[in-house]
């Protein structure tokens, strides 16, 4: 699995973690949240579903750094199929990241949801919090899912 950094580019899961443990080691006494979510956009020109997962680390008060993942699949029409899939999607890098770093991840991780009141997602938010929250995750809807609606979601938009 591949990720982009705009600083440092392409790397993979094992070099983003190191790179998040660097981070973390760089502040130790700070607190910090790390927070996983995706976002879709369907591309019907080309046929596919384009899935983009982020991982921010938030150094509370002193900035963040984040990671994103493209995921291109075919194309997924159904809203409620999208949005579970981008919840699966999170909820499988958050329990990997959990395996590796749990000293970091622990009880700071959060999974940010692209379903919110206003819009078409609004009936899917109690089955989707249910099944994160369920793992063992808090989950966050619009308008404070900032990891779904405003990082993945750049990446959604942006051809690659």
């Amino acid at each position: 699995m591949q990720f982009l950094n705009p600083t440092k580019g392409t790397l993979t899961l094992d070099e983003v973690i190191g790179d998040i443990c660097e981070f973390v080691g760089a502040g130790p006494d700070d607190a910090y949240k790390v927070v996983i979510g995706s976002d879709s956009q369907n591309r019907y020109d080309r046929g596919i579903t384009m899935f983009v997962t982020a991982i921010i680390v938030h150094r509370v008060g002193k900035g963040a750094r984040y990671y994103i993942h493209r995921r291109p699949s075919r194309e997924i029409r159904s809203l409620k199929q999208r949005m579970f899939t981008e919840a699966s999607y999170s909820l499988l890098l958050c329990q990997e990241m959990s395996e590796k770093i749990p000293q970091i991840c622990g009880e700071h991780l959060e999974i940010h949801l692209d379903v919110g009141e206003k819009g078409a997602t609004k009936s899917l938010i109690k089955e989707i919090v249910g099944w994160v929250t369920a793992s063992g995750y808090t989950a966050k809807v619009k308008p404070n899912a900032f990891g779904a609606s405003k990082v993945a979601d750049r990446y959604t938009r942006s051809l690659g």
